[in-house]
């Protein structure tokens, strides 16, 4: 979505009805946020839109980037909040190879995450049972992480369950919605 650099458009104060509207929607979508929610967008303060190109609306306090979504579709984390908050989203592992790959903006492929250095929810070669039990529905807005690295990668929007990847082990797995060193990450809010 975000493969070229993006400037930002206009910004405008959002009302605290509004405000109000949005919080409760990030809860629905991401309850294990509900404990972090006076940090991250503090009631007291004044949340910002910021419009993008392509119809896109990104959700920022003062300078730091929350949120963004394209039209109607879910809201999405900003990397930068993922950093912060990493167990608080589902997440899956690509292996070492598809790392190029993603970060180029390519939308994700199932075999980057059923092979050897990939994980899955309910996966046998995730011990301490870290990626989750459940399996995640097509829809779903996922956090991933790469094999060996310590920080998330991408963040996108599933595009078959998890339990269809395992069976099937190809086709498109994940969209790319904002991934590191894209036009969003780089964008500067001063």
């Amino acid at each position: 979505m975000f493969k070229k650099d993006i400037s930002a458009g206009s910004k405008s104060k959002v009302k605290s009805s509004a405000q109000r509207g949005i919080r409760s929607k990030v809860v629905d979508q991401y309850p294990l946020l509900e404990p972090y929610m006076d940090e991250i967008m503090p009631k007291k303060e004044q949340l910002d839109l910021v419009k993008l190109p392509d119809r896109v609306a990104l959700y920022t306090l003062s300078s730091t980037p929350l949120f963004f979504q394209h039209m109607d579709d879910p809201l999405l984390p900003h990397l930068s909040l993922i950093h912060r908050y990493p167990s608080c989203f589902p997440r899956l592992r690509i292996d070492r190879g598809a790392i190029r790959f993603v970060l180029s903006g390519a939308t994700l492929m199932a075999p980057g995450l059923t092979s050897a250095g990939g994980r899955l929810p309910n996966d046998p070669q995730d011990g301490d049972g870290e990626f989750g039990m459940e399996e995640l529905e097509p829809g779903t807005v996922v956090v991933i992480e790469a094999e060996g690295k310590e920080n998330a990668c991408m963040v996108g929007v599933l595009k078959m369950g998890t339990a269809e990847m395992k069976k099937v082990k190809k086709g498109q797995a994940c969209e790319a919605g904002h991934y590191l060193g894209d036009g969003l990450w780089g964008l500067d809010l001063r």
